[in-house]
């Protein structure tokens, strides 16, 4: 009995703590934004700018690069993707370009790219991008076929209007505003010097300030060879302003169609006091906090600066509430389910062992591309941080197919992203993009460890070439019949 409750007790410390790490760095400076972008791409986008691109009725050749292009821009993890993919699909984008677009952002972004080169190597970036971009469009495809019966009738009820490109523009505000808001996500989350370097600093006396640090390590490990991120007592304190951010939320936002109240003020100023708290630097050294203003600090200032000006100016009443309620909305909807499912992978992870993967992974079989898949999935990283893990494996000897295979299924798919998407498209359509994702990723490993292995690029390029020109035949096929059963 006491081995039971040492164990469960052991598995509820490990989704308590991850789920504290995760809260801490990722939530602010990327799910925040995200939900503000998306908010704002639902509320003052017209559908007609949407279908124009990514429509199911816009030709294939500028739906899909246009949904790929948009992707590469945003260095972002399976989570903070998914509003964006849901403002973008409920605004009208076709499933297959929506489905580009969310497996292109978290797994071949520029930044991802880059870093992936300058860790691990050119070749498995450029193997990475390639594959990437190939099996983006092979699964938007695949997904739009296999669906296309349920987009037709979709309720969403494109006009003829918007499914021919429309002729509603957006205004140059709104699209200011939105610019303005992926400006400040991309800001945040970028890992370059002239961001995260401290320019200014100054010490805030707090003599405890090492001990409560200790307390917190004790609680929430930090180990960078892991991505056990940890928490500060920087990280602490967002908790807390998170919480009392979702509080006032609730109370000025559950109902602002009806117009704004105290509670809607208070919210936007904490939402802007912790995403400025969360750009500065902040270390425990003896005697206090050393507090450092990066240029993520001037960056985030600014942008919200400009926002501030463009609430208070320039959207009209009507646009402001409406993109306060999309923002909430996703919020609401979302955040919920994230908090479960990041939870519930850090009871996994006390589970699962990165060594068994490794044992499994030492050489470019089927199994070992699978187990990169499985590790992937349930041992999920925040975006670039999989950069890293992938590079201990590869010095533990971890095969470069199966790790290829691992570093294109981690900022794709996770428990928590999985059970989101379920809430937006739905069990089928979330299992049919899981199973594509797992398969093309395991593919893409042992294509890209056969090369390495020796096999000609020529023969590699034919026998992916006809494997994707069967399964095209396959489903074809298989909806043919399917519209035949239903007398289409």
């Amino acid at each position: 009995m006491d081995a039971t409750i040492s164990w469960t007790l052991r598995l509820l410390h490990g989704g308590t703590a991850n789920l504290a790490a995760y809260l801490a760095a990722h939530v602010l400076l990327c799910l925040l934004p995200a939900f503000a972008i998306a908010g704002a791409m639902s509320a003052l986008i017209p559908s007609g700018t949407v279908t124009r691109f990514l429509g199911p009725r816009s030709p294939g050749i500028v739906s899909y690069p246009a949904a790929a292009a948009a992707g590469s821009l945003l260095a972002v993890c399976s989570c903070t993707i998914v509003p964006l993919f849901a403002a973008i699909y409920r605004k009208g984008a076709g499933l297959g370009p929506a489905i580009t677009f969310l497996f292109f952002a978290p797994a071949a972004n520029i930044l991802a790219l880059v870093y992936t080169g300058g860790v691990i190597g050119v070749d498995l970036a450029a193997a990475r991008l390639l594959l990437s971009l190939v099996f983006g469009f092979g699964i938007g495809l695949i997904m739009a076929l296999l669906f296309q019966d349920q987009e037709v009738a979709d309720p969403r009820g494109l006009d003829d209007a918007f499914a021919a490109g429309g002729t509603a523009r957006i205004r140059r505000v709104a699209l200011v505003f939105l610019l303005v808001w992926i400006a400040l996500l991309i800001g945040g989350t970028l890992k370059l010097d002239l961001l995260t370097r401290s320019w200014l600093q100054f010490d805030w006396p707090w003599p405890d300030a090492l001990s409560w640090q200790a307390e917190l390590d004790h609680w929430v490990p930090h180990d960078a060879s892991k991505g056990e991120e940890g928490l500060s007592l920087q990280g602490a304190s967002l908790i807390v302003l998170l919480a009392a951010i979702a509080g006032s939320a609730w109370r000025g936002l559950e109902n602002i169609q009806e117009g704004s109240n105290r509670w809607t003020w208070t919210s936007l100023a904490l939402v802007a006091l912790t995403l400025m708290l969360a750009a500065l630097s902040v270390e425990a050294v003896p005697g206090g906090l050393r507090v450092g203003v990066t240029g993520r600090f001037a960056c985030v200032a600014a942008a919200l600066a400009v926002i501030a000006q463009l609430i208070a100016r320039r959207l009209a009443d009507d646009e402001l509430r409406d993109w306060l309620w999309e923002s909430w909305r996703f919020a609401r909807q979302i955040f919920p389910l994230l908090v479960v499912g990041v939870f519930i992978v850090g009871m996994v992870r006390v589970v699962l062992r990165p060594e068994w993967i490794e044992s499994l992974a030492g050489s470019n079989s089927l199994l070992g591309n699978l187990a990169g898949v499985a590790f992937g999935v349930f041992m999920y990283f925040p975006t670039l941080v999989e950069v890293p893990i992938a590079r201990m494996f590869l010095d533990l000897g971890m095969h470069r197919g199966p790790l290829l295979a691992y570093l294109m299924s981690d900022p794709e798919l996770s428990l928590q992203s999985i059970l989101i998407l379920s809430a937006i498209i739905g069990r089928r359509k979330t299992g049919a993009y899981v199973a594509l994702v797992a398969l093309f990723s395991t593919g893409a490993g042992m294509t890209y460890g056969a090369w390495i292995d020796g096999t000609s690029p020529l023969m590699l390029a034919l026998s992916l070439a006809v494997s994707l020109a069967l399964l095209a035949g396959l489903l074809t096929l298989a909806s043919k019949r399917s519209a035949a059963d239903k007398g289409v």
